[in-house]
């Protein structure tokens, strides 16, 4: 059964920014997938979503750092829904600690999940993508990608790697229909932010220039904005949403 709506695929959408991702591309009226690791939490979340009014919204638990469970996962959205147009990924994890500090495992779990993930997806959806002559692929890296972190070599190289793919994947599909570009987002107000102490939060406020943390609604219209067919001259791009935190 499939549908008629076009297919969003959005990885790691029960979290804070994938919530928000996943709403704005449902309003837009995209059949959304979101993808999720803890099923209990799916579960609730789904519930949430579709009380608010979100029935366009469903999930996928397919383990995206295996890539024959990542390629079932897609094929099962294919054959449900029809082809992925729009894939968006959102999914990572952090394990931070200094680089004298960091385990082998703590480096490769990382690095799995947040660029290793992001090459899984897009080689699961990329033949349908270029058969349809359409698609919108958006990946979304991190301020920490752009200027490093203390703490987080494991995670910035990651992130950063997700604009190299980016880069290159936007070359080889130009001519084809599909944009590959990245969204760089700065410090976000979601739970995980919240729950900083607040002494804390407000040093890190003090060093943002607009002096605010970004919203998830304000990445999430990014992503709509990238997933629209009147964006298809934006390819290879990366968009820097901080708040003017880093410019470069």
């Amino acid at each position: 059964m499939t549908n008629s709506a076009p297919v969003a695929w959005v990885t790691g959408g029960t979290g804070g920014i994938g919530t928000a991702i996943c709403r704005g591309l449902a309003k837009a009226g995209y059949q959304v997938v979101a993808g999720y690791n803890n099923p209990d939490k799916a579960k609730n979340w789904l519930e949430t979503q579709r009380a608010d009014g979100y029935d366009n919204i469903a999930l996928s638990g397919a383990n995206l750092v295996d890539y024959e469970a990542c390629e079932a996962g897609a094929k099962e959205i294919r054959d449900t829904y029809g082809p992925v147009s729009v894939l968006v990924n959102c999914a990572g994890i952090t394990r931070d600690t200094t680089m004298k500090k960091m385990s082998p495992e703590q480096w490769h779990e990382v690095i799995d999940c947040n660029l290793n993930s992001v090459f899984n997806t897009c080689r699961c959806v990329i033949n349908d993508m270029l058969e349809e002559g359409y698609g919108r692929i958006i990946n979304i890296s991190s301020i920490n990608g752009r200027k490093g972190q203390f703490g987080q070599v494991n995670y910035s190289a990651a992130k950063a790697g997700m604009h190299g793919l980016t880069m290159a994947l936007a070359q080889e599909t130009a001519t084809k229909g599909i944009t590959v570009n990245t969204l760089s987002p700065g410090y976000i107000a979601t739970d995980m932010i919240m729950k900083i102490p607040e002494k804390v939060r407000e040093a890190i406020r003090e060093t943002i220039p607009v002096k605010r943390y970004g919203t998830p609604e304000e990445i999430a219209h990014a992503v709509v904005f990238l997933a629209d067919k009147q964006a298809g001259y934006i390819t290879g791009a990366n968009l820097d949403i901080n708040g003017g935190q880093f410019m470069g």
